[in-house]
């Protein structure tokens, strides 16, 4: 991610982003600059001063090697090479005017958004005219590199709301190339199914382990292409795995709220002991499956039931107090707002949310595949995790309200702020052993809102870090040279210290999960003979139905 993105809180995708929201932060950088003449003048004569020097052979002698836009050799031509020269110095030297005018930290984080979506859009990559490599291609195909940008921008108008497409889908057939991992699906409700993973190993762990995946998307992330399946993995370790497979919502299930869902996840879990012949269950939730699984453990605890064994939280929120890019934009002007547009439509479209994802990272989830798409007339590439993430989900409009108010009112930290089933909410009750993954370059769940795990449930926790974004954190098999995690002992308040202490390890957090769970998952027996039991038999193959329902609108 360039840095200026990193240095930028987004919208949060509950809230949502609206061009008027974007339009009000840039006018009061602007209004604020504009009352401080000394500052722009100095600016202005700054800015100017370094693209007489650019345009005098006198500017920096490279350019980043990370930035990929101007990666191609095309951009060594000196003509070529000033020009990103003058619009990286342009758009750095606008970027630092945030920190010379008077506004007030939320401010500033909006006025960043807002500057980051103007320069990355001003980048002369994105322009035919300005991009020697689109012109390059133009010529070398006589023209049939434009004719097939204009044929996909049509087609992305008409199909994709505008936004240039990410991927080529056509590859990817959910149950035929990617979810493949066998199974069963052994209990249906309306908002669920349940799936039992068929065991590879002689003998299983006794205690099974019931995977929660965020209620926003399809769970497939979690069973990619063999050797990229978390729950082949998982499977492969001799644990026994079952996973909540969310039905996608349509308006007529707009009532569906953070009760019902949980009731839900509890009922999986008392499915999955009677099937597996144990007295309660290990859980790994993920995302905002880890935010409910949450709520589920500190209700089990006021109730003192014993349920979960030991649970795992992964790239889940925990302190919504953390500066990140889920907050920026967060007032109770634009939660109301929201409320009103998903009450309307009785859910949050899934294409909102995706929307506002790429627009956190413009740069990356959008400009990269305007200029492949449109300017290289080149088809969007055909990958699976990016295939995944176009498919998108709902939220019903009850859960969305929920959601934008645990994060507004901080609800998982500040006990009794959030009842479930009854019960307030106090992660302090909370004694189970805890597995904790954060990511370090995670543009949506901060790290340090993940490590917060660590202060306040009140059980053993074992923090690890990933050296990946959020998703890549999640999508980490085994045999990644690039891959890392991090792990300390202790559990200090401060996150940084953490990781001034922690040691670094080469290799997947998966491994590391599946040892930390297979100790917590009682003696070994014979694999069972089939899946599901008399009480719940099997009812699909996996991966079941409701992963391959269209979006309901």
């Amino acid at each position: 991610m360039p840095p200026a993105a990193e240095a930028v809180a987004g919208a949060n995708p509950f809230v949502g982003l609206t061009p008027r929201q974007v339009g009000a932060a840039g006018g009061r950088w602007a209004l604020n600059l504009a009352r401080k003449p000394t500052v722009l003048a100095a600016t202005a004569l700054e800015m100017a001063g370094t693209q007489v020097r650019i345009g005098m052979g006198r500017g920096p002698k490279g350019i980043d090697a990370k930035d990929a836009r101007f990666a191609d050799p095309a951009w060594q031509h000196p003509l070529w090479h000033r020009v990103a020269q003058s619009y990286l110095a342009a758009a750095a030297g606008l970027l630092s005017t945030v920190d010379e005018v008077d506004l007030d930290a939320k401010s500033a984080d909006r006025a960043r958004f807002a500057l980051m979506q103007l320069t990355e859009a001003a980048a002369p990559t994105n322009y035919l005219a300005t991009n020697p490599v689109a012109m390059k291609r133009a010529v070398a195909t006589r023209g049939r590199s434009l004719i097939n940008g204009a044929r996909h921008r049509v087609h992305d108008v008409r199909r994709n709301g505008g936004m240039p497409s990410q991927v080529d889908t056509r590859p990817f057939r959910v149950g035929e190339t990617i979810a493949v991992t066998p199974g069963a699906v052994v209990h249906r409700t309306e908002m669920y199914e349940l799936i039992q993973y068929e065991p590879t190993t002689p003998s299983v762990r006794q205690r099974p382990t019931v995977v929660v995946p965020p209620q926003v998307n399809r769970f497939y992330f979690l069973d990619l292409a063999p050797g990229r399946s978390f729950v082949e993995h998982a499977v492969a370790s001799g644990l026994q795995v079952f996973l909540i497979s969310w039905r996608n919502p349509g308006p007529l299930q707009r009532h569906w709220g953070l009760d019902a869902y949980a009731a839900s996840v509890i009922e999986a879990m008392e499915i999955a002991a009677d099937i597996a012949g144990s007295d309660d269950v290990n859980t790994l939730s993920l995302c905002a499956g880890g935010m409910t699984t949450s709520a589920v453990l500190a209700h089990l605890a006021h109730t003192m039931r014993p349920l979960v064994n030991a649970a795992g939280l992964a790239v889940t929120t925990i302190d919504t107090g953390v500066k990140s890019a889920l907050n920026a934009f967060v007032s109770e002007r634009s939660v109301k707002a929201s409320l009103g547009r998903s009450n309307r439509a009785g859910v949050l479209p899934g294409r909102d949310l995706a929307r506002v994802f790429a627009w956190v990272r413009p740069n990356d989830l959008i400009w990269r595949y305007w200029v492949n798409n449109y300017l290289m007339g080149e088809n969007p590439p055909a990958f699976d995790v990016l295939a995944w993430n176009a498919d998108s989900t709902n939220m019903p409009a009850a859960l969305h309200a929920e959601f934008l108010r645990l994060f507004v009112d901080n609800a998982l930290v500040t006990p009794g702020a959030l009842t479930v089933l009854d019960s307030p909410v106090d992660l302090r009750l909370v004694r189970n052993d805890l597995y904790v993954v954060g990511a370090l370059t995670d543009h949506l769940v901060p790290w340090q809102s993940a490590y917060a795990a660590t202060q306040h449930f009140g059980g053993e926790v074992r923090f690890v870090l990933s050296n990946s974004g959020h998703i890549q954190a999640l999508i980490n098999p085994p045999g990644n040279p690039k891959a890392s995690f991090w792990v300390g002992q202790d559990r200090p308040r401060e996150p940084e210290q953490w990781l001034k202490g922690a040691t670094r390890t080469i290799g997947s957090w998966w491994t590391d999960w599946a040892a930390w769970s297979i100790d917590r998952s009682g003696s070994e027996r014979p694999r069972p003979r089939r899946l599901g039991s008399r009480r719940h038999p099997v009812l699909d193959a996996a991966p079941g139905h409701y992963v391959k329902e269209s979006p309901r609108l």
